[in-house]
């Protein structure tokens, strides 16, 4: 797929639908005395009298008596203050925009590479009352930690001689992290022989793949998560999932966008185009400065993939994932399932900033090829109900909503809407998340330790020793939880009080206990990237995609046939 059409259009800075997960609360006024005023007989403040000099002098003035009065005045967290009161004046704009200190600004630019820098390794907290250890839960392919022999299961004993005994992963976490090129020296117990190694890590770049899953989900219908945001290699990753699929025989595809916050908006745009036909509208944006409003970005796809698709979106599908599935609702491309998204039209402009820092400005609005402007409305509200109410943490329960705004026309005339997101033609809640099974998850990663150690009786042949194979697709056939195992299981928790885990509860939560169960040895064995593929063989989500597929190839069939006619 050619895309130099598409970079001599690039404007000079990089574009970015970028999600930003801080919350903020609404900033209030306050009074201010202007030359010449007195607080006894203050003068009228209009908006042409408060000059950029001013404001800039009050808040020279402030940090001083800040500085000289304070009672903690020594102790200033200079970057605290700048940054919290750089973040007042974005938050007056709109929830996007953003200020990036030299930290933040460092992971953003790794986020948009796709890569960390670290030892390549997920850590968690094993609690058995008022104990807590913290294990390694997985490692990644040809990171430094899979290099020197780290596994699943690995106790975390001391990092550079400090103990970590009593440490939650969050505190751990803190001595692993560090620039590239340094060195740490990590103490662990292997959960293979409970023998203990101090290895020695040079903490390097590690890659986190864009597309972290691409499979048969059943035979004949591919799967393809593009979960993460969008970054350089989105596109590049998905056409050679894209060409892998095929290969096995693929007939129809689900792209699932779910969770997916956004990012680049090249790389979005190159996505839809692999479905669309040349000449087809993707997305318009439009600003104020020189290269934010551009003619609308086509699709220059002269033979697009025709295969039947299902798009899976959800309330943190947001920003670039939008687009793609804006462009493929509106020109009847796919059916789009699962819950509305979340609703950002606004595209921001990183701008590098004095020290490292960067702010992520709002600089145009975009459009769906149907004239959507899918944003939702921030001015009513504070930014924790922009947040919360309507994505994040939004009730699951509730049937779509449909947006408010103007109505649209989809290419064979179904009607959208403006000003909500992007509301499913299929709408299906996940499965419900209950917080009494998640207490559960301590008992069932001890349980799973010993399996992988192969000290269950009459269960050795779960124990993990080989190499992590990482390209696996995982199958029902891999690790099931036999009712022998489940009563293992319950034996297990039953000879750990500490775990506070009834009998009652175990058989209330069987299903999850066995899910999950699957998923720690599946990560054992495979890797993280590989073992969700566990929780994707009941997802209530994408059994429906399967379902409605005849559905999705018709519509794309009526579009064609009408695009033809015109």
């Amino acid at each position: 797929m050619s895309t130099r059409s598409y970079a001599t259009r690039v404007i000079s800075f990089v574009l970015v639908l970028c999600f930003a997960g801080s919350i903020y609360s609404q900033q209030t006024g306050s009074a201010r005395r202007l030359p010449g005023s007195t607080t006894e007989n203050p003068r009228p403040v209009s908006p042409s009298t408060v000059t950029g000099a001013a404001v800039k002098n009050d808040l020279a003035e402030a940090l001083s008596v800040i500085q000289d009065n304070y009672i903690d005045g020594k102790k200033l967290d200079y970057n605290s203050i700048f940054k919290s009161s750089i973040n007042g004046m974005l938050t007056v704009l709109d929830p996007h925009s953003n200020y990036f200190d030299p930290i933040e600004n460092a992971a953003f630019r790794n986020e948009q590479r796709s890569e960390y820098f670290g030892i390549g390794a997920t850590i968690g907290d094993l609690r058995e009352g008022a104990n807590v250890d913290t294990y390694i839960r997985a490692t990644f392919d040809n990171a430094p930690a899979a290099r020197a022999g780290l596994r699943f299961g690995d106790r975390i004993v001391a990092i550079d001689g400090q103990s970590m005994t009593g440490k939650t992963y969050s505190e751990v976490r803190k001595f692993l992290l560090g620039p590239r090129g340094t060195v740490v020296k990590v103490t662990v117990e292997h959960v293979a022989n409970k023998q203990t190694e101090t290895v020695t890590i040079t903490r390097d770049a590690v890659s986190v793949p864009s597309i972290p899953q691409a499979y048969l989900v059943r035979p004949g219908v591919g799967y393809v998560a593009m979960t993460s945001s969008f970054s350089q290699t989105t596109a590049d990753e998905f056409e050679v999932a894209l060409t892998d699929l095929h290969s096995q025989g693929m007939k129809m595809l689900i792209l699932d966008l779910r969770g997916n916050r956004g990012g680049l908006l090249f790389q979005a745009v190159r996505v839809a185009n692999a479905f669309l036909q040349s000449g087809q509208v993707i997305v318009t944006q439009k600003g104020r400065i020189r290269g934010a409003t551009e003619p609308p970005f086509t699709a220059i796809n002269e033979a697009p993939d025709q295969i039947p698709l299902v798009v899976l979106v959800n309330g943190e599908s947001a920003s670039a994932a939008e687009i793609v599935a804006g462009a493929l609702q509106d020109h009847d491309r796919a059916l789009i399932v699962g819950e509305n998204t979340f609703g950002k039209g606004l595209v921001q402009l990183p701008i590098q900033l004095e020290h490292d820092s960067a702010l992520l400005l709002t600089v145009a609005k975009y459009f769906t090829p149907s004239g959507r402007l899918i944003q939702r409305d921030y001015s009513n509200g504070g930014f924790y109900d922009y947040y919360t109410r309507g994505g994040l943490s939004a009730d699951r329960s509730k049937e779509p909503v449909q947006p408010v705004g103007p109505e649209k026309r989809t290419d064979t005339g179904r009607a959208v809407y403006e000003g909500g997101g992007i509301t499913p033609d299929e709408f299906v809640k996940p499965t419900p998340f209950k917080a009494s099974e998640n207490r559960l998850a301590n008992s069932i990663f001890g349980f799973a330790l010993e399996l992988v150690a192969g000290r269950v009786a009459g269960f050795e042949n779960y124990r993990v020793n080989k190499p992590i194979d990482y390209d696996h697709d995982v199958s029902p056939s891999d690790f099931p939880v036999t009712e022998a195992l489940f009563k293992e299981f319950q034996r297990f928790v039953a000879g750990k009080p500490a775990l506070k885990v009834t009998p009652e509860q175990l058989a209330k939560a069987r299903p999850f206990v066995e899910r999950q169960l699957r998923f720690e040895l599946a990560t054992a064995a495979y890797g993280s990237l590989v073992s969700v593929q566990v929780f994707y063989e009941n997802d209530p989500q994408i059994a429906r995609a399967v379902e409605v597929m005849p559905r999705a190839r018709e519509l794309a069939l009526s579009a064609r046939r009408a695009r033809a006619r015109s």
